[in-house]
């Protein structure tokens, strides 16, 4: 049981240690998630009981839905190693998904104007590209299921793995600011973007409509985010340069582009190592829930970072490959009034 990380404050710096390694998040983060979510987990108080009868405190109900979301042990495997029954982990887990669903919103949400003000400066001071507002991504969520099952074809991804995807926009401190869910493996990137809000939004102006910036030749460079070869080329999505024989500037622009996506690379696979529930071959996954616990997790991957100012700096040890033996999808489509001003902000970055 959790009994040795509740009873007090915690003795040492190697309990600290082992209290973050059990639940991916320092005491105080933890304590800050149990205060969001004690209304809805403490609705029925005794009904959760450890196998001798001890009712279930607040804290040992988070313990238990956090360790099911990052451990990636079964449920079984979860209620034997904390003395729950296996039912119990299951209810407690569903519960704590509704109540962070409920409570935390405010967590994953797109920034307001001095927040990108602030996103702006960031992408700029340590990657070189001004005006940049975030990368959009996608990674594989994959899933165990029976060829028998009906429909299960369009879950089949290029990889030949039965996944869902999730998209998200991520910010440099890799804070995920949109993220989309549910989409079958099946769909590519740029069919994903194109059905999505992130979408919807930018292409109607409702996003990426704030001070454009005034390139070398006069001309101006709205918002955009980037995205790899997958993306289409839009006006507010700039995605690399593929051509074999690229001049420097062309160079240098991909260089910059690279060197900003990594962002994007560290904090899926980072989301990835910590709730490692998501990477569940093992179990059959409720195609209707899944999206639902994928958000959860976001926003716990948001709320550590948010927690912690120096959360996402330790980064040092995590893969930039998130979806390991993916290969690359090209995209060819390109709008002509983005090819004019990714070409404008390469001679930009060139001349500045």
């Amino acid at each position: 049981a959790f009994y040795i990380f509740f009873s007090g404050t915690l003795s040492s710096a190697e309990d600290a240690h082992r209290f973050e390694s059990l639940f991916k998040m320092p005491r105080k983060t933890f304590n800050y998630v149990c205060s969001l979510v004690k209304d809805d987990m403490m609705v029925r108080a005794s009904s959760y009981t450890f196998i001798d009868g001890t009712v279930l405190s607040l804290e040992d109900r988070v313990a238990v839905a956090l360790r099911r979301l990052n451990s990636g042990g079964s449920l079984v495997t979860v209620g034997t190693s904390v003395g729950v029954n296996h039912s119990t982990v299951s209810l407690i887990t569903w519960r704590f998904v509704e109540a962070v669903e409920a409570r935390a919103g405010h967590h994953l949400r797109w920034p307001d104007s001095d927040e990108m003000a602030m996103i702006k400066s960031k992408f700029e001071k340590i990657h070189g590209l001004p005006n940049c507002c975030g990368v959009v991504d996608t990674t594989h969520i994959i899933m165990c299921l029976s060829s028998a099952e009906p429909n299960c074809k369009v879950w089949l991804d290029h990889e030949k793995n039965y996944s869902m995807v999730l998209q998200a926009v991520i910010d440099p401190d890799m804070r995920f600011t949109d993220i989309v869910t549910g989409w079958p493996g099946s769909m590519k990137e740029s069919s994903i973007l194109h059905s999505s809000g992130l979408f919807r939004l930018c292409e109607n102006g409702a996003r990426l409509n704030g001070s454009k910036l005034t390139v070398s030749d006069g001309s101006e460079v709205g918002e955009y985010v980037i995205g790899d070869a997958g993306y289409p080329l839009l006006p507010w999505l700039f995605t690399p340069y593929l051509d074999n024989d690229l001049s420097e500037l062309k160079v240098e622009f991909n260089k910059r582009h690279s060197a900003a996506r990594t962002v994007a690379l560290k904090a899926l696979a980072r989301f990835k190592d910590t709730w490692k529930f998501l990477q569940g071959e093992m179990w059959r996954p409720d195609k209707h829930k899944l999206p639902r616990i994928i958000h959860v997790c976001c926003l716990l991957h948001n709320i550590v970072i948010d927690m912690e100012e120096d959360a996402a700096m330790d980064d040092a040890h995590i893969s930039d490959d998130h979806d390991a033996n993916y290969s690359q999808q090209v995209c060819q489509l390109s709008d002509e009034k983005a090819v004019r001003m990714r070409d404008k902000l390469s001679e930009h970055l060139n001349s500045s």
